[in-house]
Protein backbone atom coordinates (compact mmCIF):
# COMPACT_ATOMS: atom_id res chain seq x y z
CA UNK A 1 0.00 0.00 0.00
CA UNK A 2 1.37 3.42 -1.07
CA UNK A 3 -0.14 5.37 1.92
CA UNK A 4 -0.84 4.09 5.08
CA UNK A 5 -1.64 4.84 8.68
CA UNK A 6 -0.25 3.75 11.71
CA UNK A 7 -0.14 4.73 14.94
CA UNK A 8 -1.60 8.32 14.33
CA UNK A 9 1.56 8.40 11.64
CA UNK A 10 1.33 8.67 7.84
CA UNK A 11 3.88 5.51 6.30
CA UNK A 12 4.53 6.33 2.19
CA UNK A 13 5.70 3.23 0.83
CA UNK A 14 6.71 1.54 4.36
CA UNK A 15 8.32 4.68 5.30
CA UNK A 16 7.14 6.53 8.44
CA UNK A 17 6.79 9.95 7.17
CA UNK A 18 8.02 11.50 10.52
CA UNK A 19 11.05 9.76 10.52
CA UNK A 20 12.08 10.57 7.05
CA UNK A 21 11.59 14.60 8.06
CA UNK A 22 13.53 13.95 11.15
CA UNK A 23 16.67 12.33 9.21
CA UNK A 24 16.35 14.09 5.81
CA UNK A 25 14.58 17.49 7.08
CA UNK A 26 11.84 19.57 5.65
CA UNK A 27 10.88 20.70 2.88
CA UNK A 28 11.38 17.31 2.05
CA UNK A 29 10.25 15.69 -2.03
CA UNK A 30 9.78 11.62 -1.34
CA UNK A 31 9.40 9.68 -4.11
CA UNK A 32 8.09 6.12 -3.89
CA UNK A 33 10.06 3.82 -6.26
CA UNK A 34 7.26 1.52 -5.96
CA UNK A 35 4.46 3.63 -7.46
CA UNK A 36 6.97 4.66 -10.46
CA UNK A 37 7.90 0.99 -11.00
CA UNK A 38 4.01 0.27 -11.48
CA UNK A 39 3.40 2.47 -13.79
CA UNK A 40 6.07 1.56 -16.08
CA UNK A 41 5.02 -2.25 -15.46
CA UNK A 42 1.33 -0.94 -16.83
CA UNK A 43 2.55 0.51 -19.52
CA UNK A 44 4.59 -2.61 -20.76
CA UNK A 45 1.45 -4.61 -19.49
CA UNK A 46 -0.76 -2.97 -21.63
CA UNK A 47 0.87 -1.23 -24.18
CA UNK A 48 4.98 -2.08 -25.23
CA UNK A 49 4.06 -6.20 -25.02
CA UNK A 50 0.40 -5.76 -26.64
CA UNK A 51 1.25 -3.96 -29.63
CA UNK A 52 4.64 -4.93 -31.55
CA UNK A 53 6.99 -1.97 -32.70
CA UNK A 54 6.17 0.80 -29.90
CA UNK A 55 8.29 2.37 -27.25
CA UNK A 56 7.48 4.77 -24.19
CA UNK A 57 9.43 7.35 -23.86
CA UNK A 58 9.71 8.92 -19.94
CA UNK A 59 9.18 12.90 -20.38
CA UNK A 60 12.17 14.00 -18.06
CA UNK A 61 10.68 17.34 -17.60
CA UNK A 62 7.82 15.68 -15.54
CA UNK A 63 10.80 15.19 -12.79
CA UNK A 64 14.62 14.64 -13.50
CA UNK A 65 17.72 13.81 -12.13
CA UNK A 66 19.76 10.66 -12.63
CA UNK A 67 18.67 8.46 -10.13
CA UNK A 68 15.47 9.02 -11.58
CA UNK A 69 17.08 8.42 -15.29
CA UNK A 70 18.82 5.24 -14.09
CA UNK A 71 15.43 3.75 -13.05
CA UNK A 72 13.85 4.56 -16.24
CA UNK A 73 16.35 2.60 -17.82
CA UNK A 74 15.74 -0.02 -15.89
CA UNK A 75 12.42 -0.59 -16.56
CA UNK A 76 12.94 -0.76 -20.08
CA UNK A 77 11.67 2.82 -20.92
CA UNK A 78 12.89 5.66 -23.61
CA UNK A 79 13.29 9.37 -22.44
CA UNK A 80 12.31 12.56 -23.68
CA UNK A 81 13.93 15.47 -22.71
CA UNK A 82 13.41 19.18 -23.92
CA UNK A 83 16.67 20.77 -23.19
CA UNK A 84 20.26 20.80 -22.83
CA UNK A 85 20.59 20.57 -19.03
CA UNK A 86 18.06 17.67 -19.07
CA UNK A 87 20.46 16.07 -22.21
CA UNK A 88 23.39 16.00 -19.76
CA UNK A 89 21.64 14.90 -17.07
CA UNK A 90 21.20 11.85 -19.13
CA UNK A 91 24.67 11.69 -20.06
CA UNK A 92 25.94 11.77 -17.00
CA UNK A 93 23.45 9.64 -15.57
CA UNK A 94 24.50 6.71 -18.56
CA UNK A 95 21.65 6.63 -20.32
CA UNK A 96 21.57 4.54 -23.76
CA UNK A 97 21.94 7.33 -26.47
CA UNK A 98 19.40 5.42 -29.05
CA UNK A 99 16.97 5.67 -26.60
CA UNK A 100 16.73 9.40 -26.04
CA UNK A 101 14.65 11.66 -28.02
CA UNK A 102 14.84 15.65 -28.42
CA UNK A 103 11.80 17.90 -28.27
CA UNK A 104 11.19 21.19 -27.45
CA UNK A 105 10.16 24.83 -29.31
CA UNK A 106 13.65 26.55 -29.17
CA UNK A 107 16.41 24.22 -29.03
CA UNK A 108 20.02 26.08 -29.31
CA UNK A 109 22.88 25.48 -31.47
CA UNK A 110 24.78 24.17 -28.13
CA UNK A 111 21.95 21.95 -27.52
CA UNK A 112 21.73 20.16 -30.58
CA UNK A 113 25.23 19.99 -30.89
CA UNK A 114 25.49 18.27 -27.42
CA UNK A 115 22.69 15.94 -29.23
CA UNK A 116 24.47 14.72 -32.19
CA UNK A 117 27.83 14.58 -30.32
CA UNK A 118 26.23 11.87 -28.06
CA UNK A 119 24.19 10.09 -30.89
CA UNK A 120 20.89 10.64 -29.39
CA UNK A 121 18.14 8.84 -31.34
CA UNK A 122 15.50 11.27 -32.20
CA UNK A 123 15.41 14.90 -32.92
CA UNK A 124 11.64 16.14 -32.60
CA UNK A 125 11.72 19.23 -35.15
CA UNK A 126 9.73 22.00 -33.98
CA UNK A 127 10.12 24.66 -36.32
CA UNK A 128 11.26 25.57 -39.78
CA UNK A 129 14.33 26.77 -39.00
CA UNK A 130 15.04 23.48 -36.83
CA UNK A 131 16.39 21.71 -40.32
CA UNK A 132 18.77 23.92 -41.33
CA UNK A 133 20.79 24.61 -38.11
CA UNK A 134 20.17 20.59 -37.44
CA UNK A 135 22.18 19.79 -41.41
CA UNK A 136 24.75 22.07 -40.52
CA UNK A 137 25.80 20.62 -37.39
CA UNK A 138 25.47 16.83 -39.24
CA UNK A 139 27.09 18.28 -41.86
CA UNK A 140 30.41 19.09 -39.70
CA UNK A 141 30.47 16.70 -37.77
CA UNK A 142 29.53 14.13 -40.39
CA UNK A 143 26.69 12.66 -38.53
CA UNK A 144 23.38 11.97 -40.13
CA UNK A 145 20.16 12.02 -37.39
CA UNK A 146 16.87 10.53 -37.39
CA UNK A 147 14.39 13.23 -37.27
CA UNK A 148 10.28 13.44 -36.42
CA UNK A 149 8.37 16.86 -37.26
CA UNK A 150 6.17 18.09 -34.31
CA UNK A 151 2.85 19.23 -35.93
CA UNK A 152 -0.13 21.30 -34.31
CA UNK A 153 -3.52 19.35 -35.16
CA UNK A 154 -5.61 22.00 -34.23
CA UNK A 155 -7.54 20.10 -31.65
CA UNK A 156 -8.95 21.73 -28.63
CA UNK A 157 -8.40 19.74 -25.44
CA UNK A 158 -10.35 20.12 -21.94
CA UNK A 159 -7.58 21.19 -20.13
CA UNK A 160 -5.66 24.57 -18.67
CA UNK A 161 -4.84 26.90 -21.26
CA UNK A 162 -0.85 26.96 -20.19
CA UNK A 163 -0.92 22.98 -20.58
CA UNK A 164 -2.76 22.78 -23.94
CA UNK A 165 -0.85 22.43 -26.56
CA UNK A 166 -2.47 20.81 -29.45
CA UNK A 167 -4.17 24.30 -31.01
CA UNK A 168 -2.85 26.17 -34.04
CA UNK A 169 -2.30 29.21 -31.97
CA UNK A 170 0.26 27.31 -29.79
CA UNK A 171 4.01 27.89 -28.96
CA UNK A 172 4.97 24.38 -30.08
CA UNK A 173 4.85 22.82 -33.55
CA UNK A 174 4.33 22.99 -37.59
CA UNK A 175 1.16 24.20 -38.50
CA UNK A 176 -0.68 22.27 -41.10
CA UNK A 177 -1.15 24.75 -43.72
CA UNK A 178 -0.10 23.24 -47.07
CA UNK A 179 2.44 25.78 -48.17
CA UNK A 180 4.28 25.24 -45.02
CA UNK A 181 4.10 21.44 -43.80
CA UNK A 182 4.75 20.07 -47.35
CA UNK A 183 7.80 22.36 -48.29
CA UNK A 184 9.34 21.60 -44.85
CA UNK A 185 8.65 17.54 -45.80
CA UNK A 186 9.90 17.55 -48.92
CA UNK A 187 13.23 19.39 -47.25
CA UNK A 188 14.04 16.60 -44.69
CA UNK A 189 13.63 13.71 -47.13
CA UNK A 190 16.24 15.34 -49.91
CA UNK A 191 18.63 16.04 -47.09
CA UNK A 192 21.80 14.12 -47.39
CA UNK A 193 22.09 14.93 -43.05
CA UNK A 194 18.40 13.80 -41.68
CA UNK A 195 16.32 10.74 -41.73
CA UNK A 196 12.71 11.66 -41.54
CA UNK A 197 10.52 9.08 -39.67
CA UNK A 198 7.66 11.27 -39.85
CA UNK A 199 5.21 13.22 -36.89
CA UNK A 200 4.57 13.86 -33.49
CA UNK A 201 1.84 15.32 -31.83
CA UNK A 202 0.92 16.37 -28.17
CA UNK A 203 -2.54 17.71 -27.72
CA UNK A 204 -2.01 18.89 -23.99
CA UNK A 205 -1.92 17.63 -20.10
CA UNK A 206 -3.80 16.56 -17.25
CA UNK A 207 -6.42 14.95 -19.74
CA UNK A 208 -9.20 11.92 -18.66
CA UNK A 209 -11.09 12.04 -22.38
CA UNK A 210 -9.60 9.88 -25.30
CA UNK A 211 -11.27 12.21 -27.61
CA UNK A 212 -8.75 14.28 -28.29
CA UNK A 213 -6.41 11.79 -28.89
CA UNK A 214 -8.23 10.26 -31.47
CA UNK A 215 -9.64 13.66 -32.72
CA UNK A 216 -5.45 14.31 -33.26
CA UNK A 217 -4.28 10.97 -34.78
CA UNK A 218 -6.88 11.35 -37.36
CA UNK A 219 -5.62 14.36 -38.38
CA UNK A 220 -1.75 12.94 -38.50
CA UNK A 221 -3.13 10.45 -40.52
CA UNK A 222 -4.34 12.58 -42.94
CA UNK A 223 -1.02 13.88 -43.41
CA UNK A 224 0.89 9.89 -43.76
CA UNK A 225 -1.58 9.60 -46.59
CA UNK A 226 -0.77 12.70 -48.15
CA UNK A 227 3.10 12.24 -48.11
CA UNK A 228 2.54 8.99 -49.54
CA UNK A 229 0.83 10.04 -51.94
CA UNK A 230 3.06 13.75 -52.92
CA UNK A 231 6.30 12.00 -52.48
CA UNK A 232 5.94 8.09 -52.29
CA UNK A 233 7.23 7.99 -48.68
CA UNK A 234 5.40 6.32 -46.28
CA UNK A 235 6.09 7.29 -42.98
CA UNK A 236 7.81 4.79 -40.35
CA UNK A 237 7.10 6.51 -36.84
CA UNK A 238 4.47 8.56 -35.24
CA UNK A 239 4.76 9.87 -31.47
CA UNK A 240 1.36 10.24 -29.81
CA UNK A 241 2.61 12.46 -27.23
CA UNK A 242 1.11 12.35 -23.40
CA UNK A 243 -0.87 13.97 -21.36
CA UNK A 244 -2.65 11.29 -19.74
CA UNK A 245 -4.63 12.34 -16.53
CA UNK A 246 -3.69 11.47 -12.87
CA UNK A 247 -5.50 12.12 -9.47
CA UNK A 248 -4.87 15.05 -7.20
CA UNK A 249 -7.39 15.04 -5.12
CA UNK A 250 -10.38 13.19 -6.26
CA UNK A 251 -10.34 12.69 -9.96
CA UNK A 252 -10.47 9.04 -11.27
CA UNK A 253 -7.51 8.79 -12.97
CA UNK A 254 -8.31 6.32 -16.47
CA UNK A 255 -5.79 3.56 -16.92
CA UNK A 256 -3.80 3.76 -19.84
CA UNK A 257 -5.49 1.44 -21.75
CA UNK A 258 -7.86 3.65 -22.09
CA UNK A 259 -6.39 5.91 -24.08
CA UNK A 260 -4.09 3.60 -25.92
CA UNK A 261 -6.23 0.54 -26.63
CA UNK A 262 -8.27 2.88 -29.17
CA UNK A 263 -5.11 4.90 -30.52
CA UNK A 264 -3.79 1.36 -31.93
CA UNK A 265 -7.20 0.09 -33.05
CA UNK A 266 -7.61 3.55 -35.12
CA UNK A 267 -4.30 3.24 -36.52
CA UNK A 268 -3.86 -0.64 -37.78
CA UNK A 269 -7.38 -0.06 -39.16
CA UNK A 270 -6.11 2.83 -41.08
CA UNK A 271 -3.10 0.75 -41.50
CA UNK A 272 -4.62 -1.68 -43.45
CA UNK A 273 -6.95 0.01 -45.12
CA UNK A 274 -4.58 2.21 -46.63
CA UNK A 275 -1.84 -1.51 -47.03
CA UNK A 276 0.43 -0.23 -45.51
CA UNK A 277 3.08 -1.46 -42.53
CA UNK A 278 1.83 0.53 -39.56
CA UNK A 279 4.55 3.10 -37.99
CA UNK A 280 6.36 2.30 -35.04
CA UNK A 281 4.18 4.21 -32.61
CA UNK A 282 5.60 6.08 -29.30
CA UNK A 283 4.24 7.57 -26.62
CA UNK A 284 5.56 10.54 -23.80
CA UNK A 285 3.98 9.65 -19.99
CA UNK A 286 5.87 11.81 -17.37
CA UNK A 287 3.60 13.36 -15.09
CA UNK A 288 1.49 9.86 -15.38
CA UNK A 289 4.27 7.97 -14.32
CA UNK A 290 5.43 10.34 -11.13
CA UNK A 291 2.76 12.42 -10.57
CA UNK A 292 1.44 9.99 -7.34
CA UNK A 293 4.89 8.46 -6.73
CA UNK A 294 5.72 11.79 -4.71
CA UNK A 295 4.71 13.84 -2.10
CA UNK A 296 6.40 16.72 0.09
CA UNK A 297 7.00 17.12 3.40
CA UNK A 298 6.56 20.24 5.19
CA UNK A 299 7.09 21.77 9.04
CA UNK A 300 4.07 23.90 10.02
CA UNK A 301 5.42 26.95 11.56
CA UNK A 302 3.16 30.51 12.39
CA UNK A 303 -0.55 30.11 12.15
CA UNK A 304 -2.43 33.05 11.99
CA UNK A 305 -6.67 33.25 12.71
CA UNK A 306 -8.65 36.04 10.70
CA UNK A 307 -11.55 35.97 12.77
CA UNK A 308 -14.45 35.98 10.65
CA UNK A 309 -12.12 36.11 7.46
CA UNK A 310 -9.57 33.12 7.21
CA UNK A 311 -6.92 30.69 9.02
CA UNK A 312 -3.73 30.70 7.87
CA UNK A 313 -1.38 27.67 8.54
CA UNK A 314 2.55 28.64 7.66
CA UNK A 315 4.72 25.81 6.47
CA UNK A 316 8.87 26.56 6.04
CA UNK A 317 8.29 25.40 1.72
CA UNK A 318 5.38 27.59 -0.65
CA UNK A 319 6.25 28.31 -4.26
CA UNK A 320 9.57 27.82 -4.51
CA UNK A 321 9.35 24.10 -4.44
CA UNK A 322 5.72 23.74 -5.83
CA UNK A 323 4.61 26.97 -7.91
CA UNK A 324 1.89 25.14 -9.68
CA UNK A 325 -0.98 26.66 -7.31
CA UNK A 326 0.33 29.67 -8.06
CA UNK A 327 0.77 29.53 -11.48
CA UNK A 328 -2.26 28.17 -12.67
CA UNK A 329 -4.68 27.27 -9.46
CA UNK A 330 -3.46 23.09 -9.59
CA UNK A 331 -5.13 21.98 -6.21
CA UNK A 332 -3.72 19.24 -3.96
CA UNK A 333 -4.72 17.21 -1.24
CA UNK A 334 -3.14 17.38 2.65
CA UNK A 335 -2.65 15.87 5.53
CA UNK A 336 -1.28 16.43 8.90
CA UNK A 337 0.92 13.11 8.40
CA UNK A 338 2.04 13.30 12.39
CA UNK A 339 -1.29 13.30 13.23
CA UNK A 340 -3.28 11.28 10.56
CA UNK A 341 -5.99 10.02 12.59
CA UNK A 342 -7.26 12.62 14.38
CA UNK A 343 -10.58 14.26 12.61
CA UNK A 344 -10.13 16.79 10.38
CA UNK A 345 -12.47 19.55 12.19
CA UNK A 346 -10.54 22.67 11.45
CA UNK A 347 -10.72 24.65 7.75
CA UNK A 348 -7.60 26.51 7.22
CA UNK A 349 -5.48 27.81 4.06
CA UNK A 350 -2.19 26.07 3.98
CA UNK A 351 0.44 28.64 2.79
CA UNK A 352 4.40 29.46 2.22
CA UNK A 353 6.80 31.31 3.42
CA UNK A 354 7.78 33.82 0.68
CA UNK A 355 7.11 37.20 0.57
CA UNK A 356 4.06 36.81 -2.31
CA UNK A 357 0.06 36.99 -0.72
CA UNK A 358 -0.04 33.95 -4.13
CA UNK A 359 2.26 31.86 -2.21
CA UNK A 360 -0.55 29.27 -1.33
CA UNK A 361 -0.15 25.72 -1.52
CA UNK A 362 -3.90 24.52 -0.47
CA UNK A 363 -7.01 26.66 0.12
CA UNK A 364 -8.87 25.45 2.87
CA UNK A 365 -8.16 22.58 3.36
CA UNK A 366 -9.41 20.15 6.02
CA UNK A 367 -7.10 19.29 8.61
CA UNK A 368 -7.17 18.67 12.56
CA UNK A 369 -6.08 22.17 14.25
CA UNK A 370 -2.82 22.77 13.29
CA UNK A 371 -0.25 23.52 15.84
CA UNK A 372 3.41 24.57 15.04
CA UNK A 373 5.73 21.77 14.60
CA UNK A 374 3.41 19.48 13.02
CA UNK A 375 4.30 18.07 9.77
CA UNK A 376 2.11 18.73 7.02
CA UNK A 377 2.25 16.18 3.52
CA UNK A 378 0.95 17.19 0.62
CA UNK A 379 0.13 14.29 -2.11
CA UNK A 380 0.82 13.52 -5.83
CA UNK A 381 3.49 16.56 -5.71
CA UNK A 382 6.15 14.54 -7.87
CA UNK A 383 5.51 15.78 -11.20
CA UNK A 384 6.61 19.51 -11.83
CA UNK A 385 7.60 20.19 -8.35
CA UNK A 386 11.49 19.66 -7.97
CA UNK A 387 11.68 20.63 -11.68
CA UNK A 388 10.11 23.68 -11.24
CA UNK A 389 11.80 24.60 -8.26
CA UNK A 390 13.26 28.15 -7.47
CA UNK A 391 15.72 29.85 -5.63
CA UNK A 392 13.31 32.86 -5.09
CA UNK A 393 13.87 34.93 -1.97
CA UNK A 394 17.12 32.72 -1.91
CA UNK A 395 15.43 29.55 -0.82
CA UNK A 396 17.37 26.74 -1.12
CA UNK A 397 15.66 24.06 -2.81
CA UNK A 398 14.70 20.56 -0.80
CA UNK A 399 16.12 17.24 -1.01
CA UNK A 400 14.64 14.28 -2.51
CA UNK A 401 14.75 10.65 -0.83
CA UNK A 402 13.50 7.68 -2.86
CA UNK A 403 11.83 4.98 -0.58
CA UNK A 404 10.60 1.56 -1.61
CA UNK A 405 9.28 -0.35 1.34
CA UNK A 406 10.57 0.60 4.23
CA UNK A 407 13.64 1.65 3.00
CA UNK A 408 15.15 4.97 2.27
CA UNK A 409 18.12 6.53 -0.10
CA UNK A 410 18.90 10.27 -0.55
CA UNK A 411 19.11 10.94 -4.27
CA UNK A 412 19.32 14.96 -4.37
CA UNK A 413 21.22 16.57 -1.65
CA UNK A 414 19.55 19.84 0.01
CA UNK A 415 21.06 22.73 -1.10
CA UNK A 416 23.04 25.27 1.42
CA UNK A 417 23.00 28.97 1.35
CA UNK A 418 26.34 28.16 0.00
CA UNK A 419 25.09 26.42 -3.54
CA UNK A 420 22.85 29.50 -3.67
CA UNK A 421 26.05 31.70 -4.00
CA UNK A 422 28.25 29.30 -6.38
CA UNK A 423 27.75 30.79 -9.08
CA UNK A 424 27.91 35.05 -8.07
CA UNK A 425 31.01 36.90 -8.54
CA UNK A 426 32.16 40.02 -6.93
CA UNK A 427 33.44 41.72 -10.13
CA UNK A 428 36.93 44.08 -9.13
CA UNK A 429 35.09 47.34 -9.57
CA UNK A 430 33.44 46.40 -6.62
CA UNK A 431 36.11 44.72 -4.21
Amino acid sequence: MLNEVRDNTLYFDGCSTVELARQYGTPLYVFSESEIVRRCSELRRCFLTVWPNTRAAYACKAFCTPAMLRLVQREGLCIDVVSGGELYTAIQAGFPAERIEFNGNNKLRAELELAVDYGIGRVILDGLQELPLLEEICAARGKKMNVLYRVTPGIQADSHDYIVTGRKDSKFGIPLDDDVLYPAVRAALDSKWVNFLGFHFHVGSQLFDNAPYLAALEVVLGLVREVRRRFGHTVAELNLGGGFGVTYTDEARPPYAYFLDPLMARLEAFCQDEGMTRPAVVIEPGRSIVAEAGLSLYTVGSIKDIRGVRKYVSVDGGMTDNIRPSLYGAVYRGLLANRAEEASTDTATICGKCCESGDILIRDARIPPARPGDLLAVFSTGAYGFSMASNYNSSPIPAVVLVKEGRSELIVRRQSYADLLATAVIPESLQ
